[in-house]
């Protein structure tokens, strides 16, 4: 962080009054007929707006909005519904600007909200013009947008190597410090907890983690391709047998270390994929070739939250059953209960987690939450996240 300018030490030393900054912020909310469903990125979003108008800025944002065409904006697309919710929790009238690249007005201590940046042609592609126009807009330029950190584009890369001054919005700075102290010098015994469908989509993650932590937790289907490659029966659960090599390498390594991967010791069973699906709690060793596993048994789960009980650092991306169904629930339940009750510092992402982490009521009783779903596992795995270096080149 250090090597990073902050938008909130720009705001302490008075840097910003009447000043032309441009915020880069993740508003990238869903919408349903029109309407914002779940506000949580608009929310998060207001301290950086709100700090730099408090310093006598004049204020442009803007946000990607789902996924549309270049060179249009389709009524879906627009950011009118964030404009609304913005000027309520600004207490201050926030206009929607459209075709805004080639100039934008805007007083001091007022906010504008420039309409869907993925819209304009040449920012996926990360084009140098277009970033240069856009960077021209400001004299500081803000990244708050963690979420997209990891992507190379022209409003998240491009314009924070061309504006007058580059700096890391609030939300940007509190992920690099935790995601930093999770991983750079974390408290030990380290225990990461990473769960999903397939070990081909987290492979990169398993192997980048196996160097680095104690314990290496692994759920949902990812813990079966593991259960197989430990010579344990799956049924017909979701499995990657193609996969068995790999998760063996990651079992291999831990084992090197003298750290490991706990396997499932017990699991939930049943013979169809449904909410009101018969459960049924079995040892690993008795899976029948018509069961299908969809979480993890009482006894693993209880053996977890022991191990999570001890830990001095954890990190944990992904549910460890089906727990959408409450029948399968129970798992990911203790295991969400256990890191809430642990001393250690917990730091969770991704869009499941983040789901689970409401369900079971636990948002204040976990030391970080991610906003970032790619990028934070991304960061997890030590890649450089381009919008981050761009911001590192232009600070100290």
């Amino acid at each position: 962080m250090s090597k990073i300018h902050t938008l909130s030490s720009l705001a302490k030393s008075g840097a910003l009054a009447g000043k032309r900054v441009f915020i880069r912020s993740d508003l990238n909310v869903p919408l349903k007929d029109g309407e914002i469903t779940e506000d949580t990125r608009v929310r998060a979003s207001v301290p950086a707006i709100r700090m730099a108008l408090d310093a006598g800025a004049a204020v442009m944002v803007t946000s990607h909005l789902g996924r549309p065409t270049e060179g249009s904006v389709r009524p879906e697309d627009s950011l009118a519904p964030v404009a609304r919710r913005l000027s309520e929790l600004l207490g201050q009238p926030v206009e929607l600007r459209t075709d805004w690249v080639d100039g934008v007005k805007v007083d001091a201590g007022r906010v504008v909200l420039l309409e869907n940046c993925r819209c304009n042609v040449g920012e996926k592609k990360n084009d140098d013009g277009l970033a240069r126009k856009m960077a021209a807009l400001c004299d500081v330029y803000v990244n708050d947008a963690f979420g997209t950190a990891h992507r190379a584009e022209a409003t998240t890369h491009g314009m924070a190597l061309h504006a007058p001054v580059a700096c890391a919005g609030p939300l940007l700075e509190a992920e690099l410090e935790a995601l930093g102290r999770a991983l750079e010098n974390p408290a030990h015994p380290m225990v990461a907890i990473v769960a999903g469908s397939k070990v081909s989509t987290k492979l990169s993650i398993l192997q980048a983690l196996a160097g680095k932590v104690d314990k290496l937790v692994v759920g949902g289907g990812i813990a079966n391709t593991f259960m197989l490659a430990e010579g344990l029966p799956v049924g017909k659960s979701l499995v990657e047998a193609e996969q068995v090599d790999q998760a063996r390498a990651v079992i291999d390594i831990m084992k090197k270390r003298g750290a490991d991967v706990p396997i499932p010791v017990d699991v939930v069973c049943a013979e169809t994929f449904s909410a009101d699906a018969q459960a049924t709690v079995k040892k690993a060793a008795d899976v029948a070739e018509n069961d299908m596993i969809l979480d993890i048994g009482p006894e693993t789960a209880s053996q977890l939250a022991e191990i999570l009980k001890q830990a001095g650092t954890i990190v944990w991306n992904g549910p460890v059953g089906v727990f959408e169904f409450d029948a399968f629930g129970n798992g990911t339940k203790v295991i969400a209960q256990a890191i809430a009750d642990s001393k250690g510092f917990s730091i969770a992402g991704g869009g499941d987690t983040l789901a689970a982490i409401a369900k079971y009521g636990i948002e204040d009783r976990i030391g970080y939450i991610s906003t970032g779903g790619g990028a934070f596992l991304e960061f997890l795995e030590g890649k450089t996240l381009p919008a981050v270096e761009a911001l590192q080149q232009r600070g100290g």
